[in-house]
């Protein structure tokens, strides 16, 4: 009978502390941030916000203010909507804040890469080196060889002068920058039409992998997915083997000083290939989508589509496509495009919506720009949400959903930094590649490959869309918050080669 009295006593104190576990006995202390966790135990408001994390966030501001913790699948993500307020926490002069733990978890999910200690100074100093001054003018000449070998096929001009080609603009913008990203990375064979089948294979199941990305992080694939997800995981580390490295040519310095760093560290080659998926995504995820953004806006706005080409056409001269050549561009000109680059930071400013995490160890205290303090309780996770709180502030940027090509442009033509918000000067205007330790390491590499890609084809072809009224997509709501947004549908359009001369 006594053994019997203890059963009850111990359900309760188990039952309990699944509660405790399922955070439903949290409570908000002196000094914390308001707090949300919803009706559901555990999950709190995870469906809602993988739902549509933009409106999420836009209702738990209007419902909060700037500084909220809400509860998201059994973990507490503190959000700080004040951008005048993000330079503690991306400086952090405590330490307190973690970011490298936070990302070390999620590549070993999504990409089987296993971090070890200093890989992220390791990229950081790799991409110095070679993703910036002459290393970068050297990836860009590759770059732009490896456009033309896309674009035009192995002969030198597969397409026919003067007609009309019609795609999807998503498509052959991700298609297009994804090849030629990949084989200007990772090298070529002396074949180059097998190049370019193992190119479009290659896309083909990058693309598989990207729909299935966002419920993958969030785990909420079916049980064929997760099959699916764990094939192309093996399908990418064959194909990105580093024994397959031996048999190209041209591997970028940027690749090969990384993979022999981490041979050094004794890393094995099966690691080595995980690696390589890792940087095929962290390299190529986001240009593609960025430049259809580009190329649709300047299509959408025709004063915007002729004060690029006549920016071009001072840059680069007449230049017009001859018999079996290469597009002609000079890589120095990437350096004297004002227009095209107020383009690029305003298609950056709209179409990118990263989330910046990092993790609180040790309670900590927040001080707001308002002199007002929070306590941020450990293990909880602080958030930013740049595109909400900062691209989409009509304080820091009146009309914010609209395009202006010229926004980041002053009068006489240089580039406009000084903008504000409630009558002070913002350091953090535009966000799109995070910022502090979690700043995109090959963000200037990207750059220049969207740019050089956008030049190109406002230059050597001439571009409409196949319905001149079809609206600008709206966003696919599960892309917020993982880089650069995707549509939530296609756009046709019409290209063609202009004549040689």
């Amino acid at each position: 009978m006594v053994l019997w009295g203890l059963v009850p006593g111990t359900l309760l104190v188990a039952m309990v502390g699944c509660l405790w576990l399922l955070g439903l006995f949290r409570q908000r202390r002196p000094q914390e941030p308001p707090l949300d966790k919803g009706f559901i135990p555990w999950l709190g408001h995870a469906m809602a916000f993988r739902k549509n994390m933009f409106e999420f966030l836009k209702y738990m501001r209007a419902k909060h203010g700037d500084v909220f913790t809400v509860q998201l699948g059994g973990q507490y993500f503190t959000f700080v909507m004040d951008p005048l307020s993000f330079g503690s926490i991306l400086k952090d002069a405590q330490r307190k804040l973690d970011f490298v733990k936070y990302a070390e978890k999620l590549v070993l999910k999504v990409f089987g890469y296993r971090s070890m200690q200093g890989d992220h100074r390791m990229i950081h100093s790799a991409s110095t080196k070679y993703l910036m001054g002459d290393g970068l003018e050297d990836l860009n000449k590759t770059m732009l060889d490896s456009l033309s070998l896309v674009i035009l096929g192995p002969t030198g001009q597969s397409l026919d002068a003067g007609c009309w080609r019609e795609d999807g603009l998503f498509h052959f913008c991700y298609n297009v920058l994804f090849k030629a990203g990949y084989l200007s990375l990772f090298g070529c064979t002396k074949n180059q039409e097998q190049d370019l089948l193992q190119a479009e294979e290659l896309f083909v199941q990058f693309r598989k992998f990207d729909f299935l990305f966002p419920r993958f992080v969030y785990s909420l694939l079916g049980p064929w997915e997760w099959l699916e997800v764990a094939r192309l995981q093996r399908l990418f580390h064959r194909m990105l083997s580093v024994n397959h490295n031996l048999e190209k040519n041209g591997i970028s310095n940027w690749i090969s000083y990384m993979l022999q760093c981490l041979r050094e560290q004794g890393t094995a080659p099966a690691m080595q290939d995980k690696f390589n998926f890792m940087m095929l995504w962290a390299s190529q995820g986001n240009t593609g989508p960025n430049s259809f953004w580009a190329l649709l806006f300047l299509l959408k706005h025709p004063e915007a589509m002729r004060a690029v080409r006549k920016e071009a056409a001072q840059v680069l001269g007449e230049a017009k496509l001859k018999a079996r050549q290469s597009f002609g561009i000079e890589i120095s000109a990437l350096h004297h495009t004002p227009v095209l680059d107020s383009v690029m930071e305003e298609t950056l400013r709209l179409g990118t919506a990263p989330t910046l995490l990092r993790v609180v160890h040790g309670d900590h205290i927040l001080k707001m720009a308002s002199g007002q303090e929070y306590l941020l309780r450990s293990g909880d996770i602080v958030a930013l949400f740049p595109y909400l709180s900062v691209h989409m502030d009509p304080d820091i940027h009146p009309e914010p959903t609209a395009f202006k090509y010229d926004r980041f442009l002053n009068p006489n033509g240089s580039r406009k930094v000084d903008f504000y918000k409630s009558g002070k000067k913002i350091h953090h205007y535009t966000m799109p590649w995070g910022s502090g330790v979690s700043i995109c390491p090959g963000r200037f590499l990207a750059l220049s490959e969207m740019k050089l890609f956008v030049l190109l084809m406002v230059t050597y072809f001439d571009l409409e869309l196949v319905d001149p009224d079809t609206p600008v997509p709206p966003v696919d709501p599960r892309r917020w918050g993982f880089g650069t947004t995707q549509p939530s549908r296609e756009v046709r359009f019409r290209y063609r080669l202009r004549p040689a001369k």
